[in-house]
């Protein structure tokens, strides 16, 4: 009866309580700078298309701009 209690006191133990706490330490830093630098790529990225959306709005031909437009020559008249 006893084996059976000592199994399932070692599932409890989790893996950060076998690990030095300096190494555990080192692990969370690495995960917050890879955190960091996946979160400063998608802003980026982000910047980048809103650039390039700002670019192809600002090459469009007067006949784009026109066609897009929603203005009716007929509530001028």
């Amino acid at each position: 009866m006893k084996k059976s209690n000592k199994k399932k006191d070692d599932q409890a133990v989790s893996v950060s309580d076998h690990l030095n706490s300096d190494l555990l330490e080192q692990l969370k830093a690495v995960k917050k700078g890879l955190t960091k630098e996946q979160e400063e790529r998608e802003a980026a990225l982000e910047r980048k298309k809103i650039e390039e959306r700002k670019q192809r709005e600002k090459n469009k031909s007067f006949e784009e701009l026109l066609g897009e437009s929603s203005l009716s020559w007929k509530d001028f008249k």
